[in-house]
């Protein structure tokens, strides 16, 4: 088997064999067209996530993952998520920050582990059977995020995973942490927060704290790993601007949207995104 070698970011080496593909982030060219259809994604990646509480991460890396390279995708929402969940974190009341805290380290501190495993993950999977999983994943969180549908074997797994023991939240933490390090696919922290009765102000703050914690860990794996480099780290700083102003403009609409309105709508994108992805990788 033949061996090519090309120096990568900071002066390290790396090794690609030619029959497997390489593992890191696919290069971009930073073209006015390139730059507006990230902007326009993750403009509507934040009012998504301005009007809901959450959902930028699951449409902005399955949008852009349908226009560029699925490893590019994840990485480039990187600054841009971590803005936003800045932004959203805010609604967390002072008062609530402390017992939120003793409440779900576990789970947290879990989540950083399997975030950091997840993002190494993220450098060895190929595009192909990466892409299909960013589709299955976005499919994944519409399905558990919908309420018409009966899903089977949600009560199971809401008892059996969702406890409040230190057990069950390190065990979900970890799952969850690699999830969402390897796809920005954040199901199952909304899953599980959801599942323990906060109120909305609460959850909103709570949630975006969990991922602005979790994101800034990974940017810094992100970074060690090569994976910021050229156009893509140019990209992932520029999004962060239009990411910001699509959640300003989703709180501002949020009361004058009926819940049912936000949920269709928002469930209604991830699924098109969902099933984009999962059939054009797939075929």
């Amino acid at each position: 088997k033949s061996v090519a070698s090309a120096t990568g970011v900071h002066g390290r080496r790396a090794v690609f064999r030619s029959d497997r593909e390489p593992t890191v982030v696919a290069p971009i060219a930073l073209s006015p067209s390139t730059v507006a259809v990230a902007t326009a994604v993750l403009f509507l990646g934040g009012v998504v996530a301005g009007v809901n509480g959450f959902g930028f991460a699951a449409v902005g890396t399955a949008a852009l993952a349908s226009a560029f390279d699925p490893r590019t995708a994840v990485v480039v929402m990187l600054l841009p998520l971590l803005a936003a969940n800045a932004s959203l974190a805010a609604e967390l009341r002072a008062g609530d920050l402390r017992p939120c805290a003793r409440r779900f380290w576990p789970y947290v501190l879990a989540a950083v582990v399997g975030a950091v495993a997840g993002m190494t993950l993220l450098a060895r999977i190929p595009t192909r059977p990466l892409t299909v999983g960013l589709g299955v994943f976005t499919l994944g969180y519409v399905a558990a995020s919908q309420r018409r549908l009966p899903v089977p074997g949600r009560s199971f797994v809401r008892q059996r995973c969702f406890g409040e023991s230190t057990r069950a939240k390190v065990g979900l933490g970890v799952v969850s942490g690699a999830v969402f390090g390897a796809s920005n696919v954040g199901v199952q922290v909304v899953a599980y927060l959801r599942s323990r009765d906060l109120d909305r102000g609460t959850f909103v703050g709570v949630l975006a704290s969990v991922f602005l914690g979790v994101t800034a860990l990974r940017i810094g794996v992100a970074a060690w790993l090569g994976f910021y480099r050229g156009d893509v780290a140019i990209l992932s700083v520029v999004g962060v601007v239009p990411g910001l102003l699509g959640v300003a403009a989703g709180k501002r609409i949020r009361a004058a949207i009926p819940d049912a309105a936000k949920r269709a709508a928002a469930l209604t994108l991830l699924t098109v995104l969902g099933l984009k992805l999962t059939v054009t990788a797939g075929g």
